[in-house]
């Protein structure tokens, strides 16, 4: 008995040690993924490099990917330094002022990523998940921007981890292109479903992070912009109403 509780013991620290290092994992490699795919994305603002035939088709390609680049690129870069405990102690200030650039950011790329999912080549259904990420991307960050201004600081951080989980979509959508013709599908069957992929599992995995519940939260974190997406949507895409009025 006694070898095996000095065994346990010894196990415990190591335990300990990788719960400590496993968000700081997690961190390093979001962030190496997130910078990665913002300086890539910036091809479309100096307008140099290749342009994949889902976005060269989109009817409203010009100027809104441009504007939907530099805000959603820059959104991107400077996420992860935004939930640094260390840049927020010693340097408050640039904490604010990056904070303040990624929401605008955040708010630019949700603006014209409704435009484009209304000219979307790939069908209603993709340009519908392209146009409820929009106005849920931006109805989360205002919330963070909201529960700052008022110092609702707790509030604050859990709205910009679902601010963050949509802005990370760009990381997910860029990780699922590739995987749909490694697994042999047709990305433009399949962009339709990938422009729901890359960020409904991104919300339920943010609401399982904050140990509220998992699906049943993220839904409830979601449906409060529902409301101003059913109209966009019934507007902009060819879906029968009962489909947008449904998620009202």
């Amino acid at each position: 008995m006694s070898e095996l509780a000095k065994g346990a013991a010894s196990d415990a620290p190591t335990k300990g040690s990788m719960k400590r290092k496993l968000p700081k994992m997690a961190w390093l490699g979001g962030a190496v993924l997130s910078v990665g795919v913002a300086l890539f994305s910036y091809r479309y603002v100096t307008r140099v490099g290749p342009v994949p035939p889902t976005v060269a088709h989109n009817r409203f390609l010009n100027p809104w990917i441009i504007v939907h680049a530099a805000g959603a690129a820059t959104a991107l870069l400077l996420g992860p330094v935004q939930f640094l405990p260390a840049v927020r102690r010693r340097w408050p200030r640039v904490h604010r002022w990056t904070g303040r650039t990624y929401v605008a950011g955040c708010l630019a790329g949700g603006a014209s990523a409704l435009v484009l999912a209304a000219g979307v080549s790939s069908g209603a259904i993709a340009g519908a998940g392209f146009g409820t990420l929009g106005v849920v991307w931006m109805h989360v960050t205002s919330q963070g921007w909201r529960t700052a201004r008022t110092r609702q600081w707790p509030e604050h951080r859990r709205w910009m981890i679902r601010s963050f989980a949509m802005t990370f979509s760009a990381v997910t959508l860029r990780i699922y292109m590739p995987l749909a013709g490694v697994l042999g599908f047709d990305l433009m069957r399949a962009y339709p479903a990938i422009a729901w992929l890359c960020w409904v599992p991104n919300a339920i995995l943010a609401e399982l992070y904050l140990g509220k519940g998992g699906a049943s939260s993220a839904v409830a974190a979601i449906v409060p912009s529902f409301p101003s997406a059913a109209p966009i949507a019934a507007q902009a895409y060819p879906l029968p109403r009962r489909w947008c009025t449904s998620m009202v």
